[in-house]
């Protein structure tokens, strides 16, 4: 087996409950019996699907052991709690605390995802490092990550993500980070908030509810709802608020980002200090990115030179701006892979940031729904139109039906072609390329722009991948 995560009497003390035969040691913990390698810790998880169905398969893949709320019949050692998921929430507490590790939780409207795993790398060069694998940023994915913290680690960093209210504050309470990350507030799920963007802006600001006192709360400067974010920070027990962006008060302040084939240089003053990172990602939402990245990291007691040595490595994450070179029978294509996620900010950075590239081919954007915008999507997706107008975009493809807003909206010759689905828009999509073209794809997951990409990188036509 592999190394030991949580000794058999660790578990019992942790979690309670009664073991029905003596606990093993166990590598890791997992709700999901396609993630077992051998010796983890199952956990059965009441969803959609019960996980207690999955008890007998999860040992006959190799699990060492089950939590579960009633004990499953013929099957290994399991210990039985009353609720999985509370239990899986005491373990992660457990972890927590015997790790001692300093922790950094990240939420945010934009770019939450990437801002931690960037973060990551950074823990990863300055020692014991731990932290999601994945966007595990919900009820279940936090306590996860948390459960699998090894005891040895010195410093961790998790993903707190939400749909709606009321969601931040107790995953926050579970984690209680001595850092706090806000990327951006922007008016993404505002279908759930009856407020609007003010009820997201709150909900952002719950990070802050599990706060260790003297903790440091790094946010966006430039924001709109700055002040408010930093006076949440400030009640929560917060010792410092530290801004990012182009904000002349910023304590990291960006002043300047250039793109490039290979990436960008970001030039900024962080504390006083002239700084450039050089960058794998071209994208213009990372020039702030990377110094909410670079004050987090030193918050934890990284150094500079470790921070920016890791942004310098950070690969862009697939579907979040991943690019490669696409070998298609018309010729060599550009693919800008945005096609994990979109929401208003999120898809005004990427047009900018495709607009300000320099390419000698055309540049095409294949574009699906956004999401959960209630009574504003008409209008959230309508201006793209001038958006895509001002980063001299030559082709649209709109996939979806709120998409049809910005078709509408769309001149006659800026328009590629619109289908209801994502699935259709692919065939004709591919039919415009040509040699020396750059294609961007942006969507939300649940409107599949994924499908669009997979069907470009499947016409490729022979080759290696750029």
């Amino acid at each position: 087996m592999a190394e030991v995560l949580w000794r058999g009497d660790e578990l019992a003390a942790a979690v309670g409950g009664r073991a029905t035969a003596a606990l093993p040691d166990v590598s890791g913990v997992t709700f999901d019996t396609r993630e077992i390698t051998g010796g983890e810790l199952f956990v059965a998880l009441r969803g959609e699907r019960d996980g207690h169905a999955f008890v007998g398969e999860a040992f006959g893949r190799g699990a060492a052991a089950a939590m579960v709320s009633r004990e499953v019949g013929g099957a290994g050692p399991q210990i039985v709690v009353d609720d999985t998921l509370n239990g899986l929430e005491r373990l992660g507490a457990a972890a927590r605390d015997r790790s001692g590790a300093v922790r950094c939780a990240v939420t945010g409207s934009v770019g939450k995802t990437s801002v931690t795993q960037a973060i990551l790398a950074g823990l990863k060069r300055a020692g014991r490092a731990h932290g999601a694998v994945k966007s595990f940023n919900n009820h279940i994915g936090v306590p996860t990550t948390l459960a699998r913290t090894p005891r040895e680690t010195e410093r961790a960093v998790f993903e707190i993500g939400m749909n709606h209210a009321g969601e931040i504050a107790p995953l926050s309470r579970l984690v209680r980070p001595q850092v706090a990350v806000i990327t951006t507030v922007g008016p993404v799920h505002v279908e759930n908030f009856p407020d609007g963007e003010t009820g997201v802006a709150a909900e952002k600001a719950a990070i802050f509810a599990g706060m260790e006192p003297g903790g440091t709360a790094v946010l966006p400067r430039d924001s709109r709802w700055f002040d408010d974010l930093a006076r949440a920070a400030l009640e929560a027990g917060s010792e410092r608020v530290v801004g990012f962006g182009e904000h002349a008060q910023a304590e990291a302040r960006m002043t300047g980002f250039t793109p490039s084939a290979a990436g960008s240089q970001v030039t900024a003053v962080v504390a006083g200090r002239e700084v450039e990172i050089a960058l794998r990602q071209s994208g213009a939402h990372w020039g702030p990115n990377s110094l909410a990245v670079l004050l987090a990291l030193e918050a934890m007691g990284v150094d500079r030179e470790t921070a920016l040595a890791a942004l310098a490595a950070f690969d862009p994450l697939a579907g979040r701006g991943a690019e490669q070179t696409l070998r298609l029978a018309q010729g060599e294509v550009r693919l800008i892979d945005e096609s994990y996620n979109a929401n208003p900010l999120s898809m005004a950075a990427a047009l900018k940031s495709l607009g300000a590239r320099a390419s000698g081919g055309r540049k095409i954007v294949a574009l699906t729904d956004m999401l959960e915008l209630g009574g504003e999507a008409p209008a959230f997706h309508a201006v793209i139109a001038e958006q895509a107008e001002a980063a001299g975009v030559d082709l649209v493809f709109c996939a979806g039906i709120e998409m049809k807003a910005l078709w509408d909206r769309l001149a006659r010759g800026r328009r590629g072609a619109w289908a209801s689905t994502a699935v259709e828009i692919a065939e004709p999509l591919l039919a415009t390329l040509r040699d020396g073209d750059v294609v961007m794809v942006k969507g939300s997951n649940g409107s599949r722009a994924s499908v669009i990409t997979a069907a470009l990188r499947d016409a490729a036509a022979g080759g290696k991948d750029g």
